[in-house]
């Protein structure tokens, strides 16, 4: 793969708290590697704005290996840039060319405020998981792998649905700002096997009226949140997300 080096211009977005208005400010960054990494652009920019006695651009970052879900942020009005299932952390300066302007904001949903330019507070989903985002089982050694045969089917379901990172890069595509996709796969990867049945009923009434209640708008099936997530979430789940829930309420009456 050929090396080369890039100048580029950057419009980031720039916002100092969720009260605050915030604005595009305008950045030029010389000799970039296409070996780099995307984030390890902006540190080079952040370098170089420390060394002009200037605020560097607040970012999320954690793992840089696409696992965690904390680099949000939204690359030319796509989220996490333009790959495909792929995470910002994953993405490489080799998407971009000489004189490419890119332009930085983070995500726009306003159960996601802005804490500083491009972080974003997604304690939201915490409080979803919270609602019912979890089993209950007797602590102690673990159980054999194969004590509970379950189905491949099910298994391969529950283990694609799991793969969520909480991103919330499924919000942030949606013109609704809905989070059904990352509650979908919760409620799925516990729903599909048989340690999760205990709660079921209670988990998809719960974890439904939480992220109603956080403001997340609703699902109206665009299928721009499959098309944008990192880990290649099916909206099939949220088809499962509804019968669990219509099941769960038929059942409650």
């Amino acid at each position: 793969m050929e090396h080369y080096t890039m100048n580029l211009t950057l419009k980031v977005w720039r916002q100092k708290n969720s009260a605050e208005r915030g604005s595009f400010e305008t950045y030029h960054v010389k000799d970039i590697s296409s070996e780099m990494a995307f984030l390890e652009m902006i540190d080079v920019l952040n370098e170089e704005l420390i060394r002009e006695g200037k605020d560097p651009i607040a970012f999320d970052h954690d793992c840089r290996e696409g696992i965690c879900g904390m680099c949000s942020m939204y690359i030319d009005g796509r989220p996490h840039g333009p790959w495909e299932k792929n995470t910002v952390c994953q993405l490489h300066m080799r998407a971009y060319k000489d004189g490419d302007t890119i332009v930085i904001e983070p995500w726009r949903a306003n159960a996601f405020p802005v804490l500083k330019d491009l972080m974003v507070d997604r304690s939201s989903f915490d409080r979803i998981i919270q609602a019912g985002g979890y089993i209950s089982v007797n602590t102690g050694s673990p159980v054999d792998a194969n004590a509970i045969p379950v189905n491949k089917d099910m298994a391969d379901a529950a283990f694609a649905a799991a793969a969520c990172i909480g991103c919330g890069a499924c919000v942030a595509a949606c013109k609704n700002s809905s989070a059904m996709l990352f509650l979908s796969a919760k409620v799925t990867h516990l729903a599909l096997l048989p340690q999760g049945h205990p709660e079921r009923k209670s988990r998809a009434m719960n974890m439904v009226a939480q992220m109603d209640k956080e403001g997340f708008g609703a699902c109206t099936n665009t299928g721009a949140c499959e098309a944008v997530c990192p880990k290649g979430i099916s909206i099939e789940n949220i088809a499962r997300l509804n019968r669990e829930y219509l099941m769960a309420g038929l059942s409650a009456e």
